[in-house]
């Protein structure tokens, strides 16, 4: 059946829609213009640096400046290019088939941040935004990370508690000052995190202001450590 199938509906490259060896996989071509983060990346952020990858630690300008309530980032991919395009057809053009490569491509790069008992928790989106989009691209991403690293998903522990601006256009500081108070524990998040480390997850990271106040929310809710797991990160050079 399943020769049947590939027979009638070949494997298509998820990006231009040439034909592939598997399903949900990226053509040669694709591939080659997909900036993935490999080598030495931040520790904090996930955003790629010039050297070698080593054992030890290194952050990024931007997280040396900034204090970052989590403890450890990684990401997926460089926020330009074919990446740039994915995301958007994603979050934007209902490209849901696009969280199974995406969720592959997170939990490669997710080892360094889990815990035996670390539970996923996608950053929420306010009801006024999900009506619209109709998804929470966030959410779908958790649940299909969880898949992959066999982990459980705690998709509402979060809560959007006012609808933010579009963070497009602003700077540093006025993203900030955007989601300040704007996220925070849902009902009974205390009793069902039960004290345990958090795996936050997000599409993007620009300055890292959405997944700051989604951090201090998991905090609150009493995780023991968060970690962050993004699938582009915005990079200066990029």
């Amino acid at each position: 059946m399943q020769s049947v199938l590939r027979l009638l509906f070949p494997p298509q490259c998820v990006s231009c829609g040439s034909l592939v060896e598997e399903s949900f996989g990226l053509c040669g071509a694709c591939w080659r213009g997909t900036p993935f983060v490999t080598g030495l990346a931040c520790d904090s952020c996930g955003t790629p640096m010039p050297g070698d990858a080593s054992d030890r630690a290194e952050h990024c300008d931007d997280c040396m400046m900034i204090a970052r309530p989590w403890q450890r980032g990684r990401a997926a991919l460089i926020y330009r290019d074919n990446a740039r395009r994915l995301v958007l057809a994603l979050k934007h053009g209902d490209r849901l088939d696009l969280t199974r490569p995406a969720a592959r491509w997170m939990a490669g790069v997710a080892g360094p941040l889990l815990d035996p008992d670390s539970v996923l928790v996608p950053v929420p989106a306010h009801f006024l935004r999900l009506f619209r989009r109709r998804y929470n691209q966030a959410a779908l991403l958790a649940q299909a990370v969880a898949r992959q690293l066999g982990r459980p998903v705690i998709p509402d522990l979060l809560h959007r508690e006012r609808r933010t601006e579009i963070q497009d256009g602003k700077g540093r500081d006025q993203r900030f000052a955007n989601l300040s108070g704007a996220i925070r524990p849902g009902r009974n998040a205390t009793e069902r995190l039960a004290g345990r480390p958090v795996l936050l997850i997000d599409d993007v990271m620009t300055s890292g202001a959405t997944l700051a106040a989604a951090t201090e929310a998991c905090h609150a809710a009493g995780a023991t450590r968060v970690d962050i797991l993004v699938l582009a990160r915005v990079a200066k050079d990029a």
